[in-house]
Formats: C-alpha cells, sequence, structure tokens
C-alpha cells in the first residue's frame, strides 16, 4: 500500500516538474543581482541566527566510538529518537538520490562519501543514482528507489521546492530519509544536513574586506548565476557588512563561472575605475583567473575573498596575497553516511545536523596545501586520514 501511494504521488511530482521555475539550492558551481536587506533572500532572523554559530562550540555524541572529526559534529542540536527506524541485522543497503557531480565541489564530495561507505562493512549494497542537474530524473529516481529496498535513502536534492513532494513520498513509506547540502520544504526527512550556511558564509568574506581595505576603498563584488538561495544569501550578507562599512562597492558583476569572463571583467573594472582594492566572490571557482587579471595588468593584487580550491590556496601563498577563503566543507558528504547508521542502530540524531562551517586563513592556508592534488581539489574534504588518500581523489 505505502509503495503504491508513493507512485501516485511521485507521478504527480512528475507532472509538476517541467514548469518549476525553481533552482538548485546549494554547493558551490550552484549561484542576486542585488540581495539585501529589502532582498526576498534575506532573513534577519536567519542571518543572526547564522553569525552566531560560527562561534559556537561544535560537539560530538556521547556514544560515539571515538573522537569526533568535524563532519561527526553537530552545533545547538535538537536530538531526534530514532528507536522507530531500529533494523535488526548487520547488513545494511544504502541508496543516494545525488542531484549531480557536475562540478569539481561535488566530484570531490562524491569521491568522499564512496570513500566513507568503505570504512562500514556492514553497509553491503550502496546504491546510487545521478540526477543529472534534472528534477524529473530525480523525482523519478526517487521513485525508483521504493523497489530496491533500501534501508535508509540519502538525498541531495537538485530543487528545493520541486523535490519536496518526491522526499515526502519517500518518507511515507517508512524508510528513514535523510536530505543534505541543500534541503526541502518538509519536516518530514529524520535529519537535514548541511554546514552553517550562505549568510555565514557571504558575512565571513565581507568582515574580512572591512577590516582589510580602507574606508573609501573600491570593492568588486563576482557572482556566479542569480536566483539560488544559498548564493543569494551569501551575497546579502555581504551586502549587509557593506553597507556600514565605508567601502565603495564599485560593481557586482556575474561571471557564470567562466575563467575568461571573469578575467575581462577584472581588467574592465581596473581600467575604468583605476583600481580595484578588494575583491569578494560568492563561490570561488574562478578565483585564480581574477587574480590573474591583476597580474597581466602589472598593479598589486588586492585582499582577496576566495574558497578552498588547491589553485586558489597554492596562489596565495605564492604572490604573497591578504586573503581568506570561506568555505562550504566538502567534508559534509561522510556525514550522511554515518547518519543513515546511527538511525538504523536506533540511535539519535540531530533533527537539524549543521555542520562546522572553518574558513582558511592568513595564519592556517599553509596547513591546506597539498601540492599533488589537483587544482581543483576542495581542501575541506576531511579526506586526508581516510584508507584510500590520495588515490580516489586525483
Amino acid at each position: 500500500m505505502r509503495r503504491k501511494w508513493f507512485a501516485v504521488v511521485l507521478a504527480g511530482a512528475l507532472a509538476t516538474a517541467g514548469c518549476s521555475s525553481d533552482l538548485p539550492t546549494g554547493g558551490p558551481g550552484a549561484t542576486t543581482t542585488s540581495a539585501g536587506a529589502g532582498s526576498e533572500f534575506f532573513d534577519r532572523a536567519e542571518y543572526e541566527r547564522q553569525l552566531a554559530l560560527r562561534t559556537a562550540k561544535p560537539v560530538g555524541f556521547a556514544d560515539a566510538d571515538a573522537p569526533a572529526g568535524p563532519w561527526e559534529q553537530v552545533l545547538d542540536p535538537e536530538m531526534v529518537d530514532t528507536a522507530r527506524f531500529a533494523a535488526p541485522g548487520g547488513d545494511r543497503h544504502l541508496c543516494f538520490s545525488n542531484a549531480s557531480v557536475d562540478n569539481p565541489w561535488r566530484q570531490v564530495g562524491m569521491k568522499t562519501m564512496r570513500e566513507e561507505v568503505k570504512l562500514h562493512p556492514e553497509i553491503t549494497r550502496f546504491t546510487v543514482l545521478d540526477a543529472e542537474a534534472k528534477d524529473d530524473k530525480q523525482i523519478s529516481d526517487i521513485g525508483s528507489f521504493a523497489s530496491e529496498d533500501c534501508d535508509a535513502l540519502i538525498v541531495s536534492p537538485n530543487t528545493t521546492a520541486t523535490l519536496t513532494p518526491a522526499v515526502e513520498a519517500a518518507c511515507a513509506t517508512g524508510v528513514p530519509v535523510i536530505v543534505f547540502d541543500r534541503g526541502v520544504d518538509s519536516d518530514c526527512p529524520v535529519t537535514f544536513i548541511h554546514p552553517i550556511g550562505g549568510f555565514a558564509f557571504g558575512a565571513d568574506g565581507a568582515e574580512f574586506l572591512k577590516e582589510e581595505v580602507k574606508a573609501g576603498g573600491k570593492v568588486l563584488a563576482l557572482r556566479i548565476l542569480p536566483g539560488v538561495d544559498v548564493l543569494e544569501q551569501r551575497w546579502a550578507a555581504a551586502n549587509e557588512v557593506f553597507a556600514g562599512s565605508g567601502l565603495d562597492v564599485v560593481g557586482v558583476e556575474f561571471t557564470d563561472g567562466d575563467a575568461a569572463k571573469t578575467k575581462t571583467i577584472v581588467g574592465d573594472y581596473l581600467q575604468r575605475e583605476g583600481r580595484i582594492d578588494g575583491v569578494w566572490m560568492d563561490a570561488g571557482a574562478t578565483a585564480v583567473a581574477a587574480v590573474e587579471a591583476f597580474q597581466d595588468a602589472g598593479v598589486p593584487i588586492p585582499p582577496f575573498v576566495g574558497e578552498d580550491q588547491q589553485d586558489f590556496l597554492r596562489t596565495w601563498v605564492a604572490e604573497g596575497m591578504t586573503a581568506v577563503a570561506p568555505t562550504y566543507p566538502t567534508f559534509q558528504w561522510r556525514t550522511p553516511v554515518i547518519a543513515a547508521l546511527r538511525i538504523l542502530a536506533g540511535r539519535e540524531v540531530p533533527r537539524e545536523w549543521v555542520l562546522p562551517q572553518p574558513k582558511v586563513t592568513q595564519e592556517n592556508v599553509r596547513d591546506y596545501i597539498a601540492q599533488d592534488m589537483p587544482p581543483l581539489h576542495y581542501a575541506m574534504c576531511g579526506c586526508e586520514g581516510m584508507p584510500g588518500y590520495p588515490g580516489p581523489w586525483k
């Protein structure tokens, strides 16, 4: 009966997927025109909550067998009893509906998740379906898991609103559902796993520039694409900080994540403004291209906000830059596997599993450089101590 109802709900979800204007909501490579305190993406209470969580003390679980890495820690948890999901026996079949592996961040994350699975011999099957960044395919993928005898279902939604009915249908089957990275508009998942969030990321970079750039200094903000909530939140938070900073934000430009376009934009602003005193970015995939625009113009590289890709961290140190790298850590891809096994053992988990969201700073940047890793490998993978490292990530 549950699976029949599941199929009916999924049919309705598929019917509406094609007309949705919903966009992906998380992870680098996902991406306001002008978000700020007046934007639909700015929530004052959530903004203040995220900024406060940056200084909250992360805790592990009292029943943990070993000291917790950041992927096993939680900030300000409200715990949920999972006794109803306790399943006898040792063999576990975990199923994962993934939005996509269409950018380096997601590729590093997927490799990390597979290696986490290998650490748990009780996971005898791990079935992954890639939605290829298509809502209708992910809705179909989630539906197909109804016949796979999954012990637990992990979902990283391609979009929020459009995937909500499919996730709710999966919850109705009685299989525990774990959502991570991107959320859904439902509280039916047993837990929702994510780092602190976009407001914290955006504020980290803007506060850095507020400290490093003199009042009146010219700041260029580089964005990827408009309309994605986590990236809109990043800019909304930055805009909030800049509003009272005395800094002059001379431009907010979209790069489409394209390195050549990024260089052109920065070069044009250098010609137009005469100088740029700081660069803020909502995601760092093209940070090195932006740096190269200053080098090509023969002018000093100003204080920079990037991210934790190896190419940017290496450039930062090699060029003696003043920089910061807020992160959306890829170590979060380990957490859903750990959560699924806790739930199937009847051990409590946080209702909202908020992970630490560290940043790379002037003081610790050298600790995160791995010269033998690919340029777009993310340093916050939490993978260095895993048995397979570094092979799968190369």
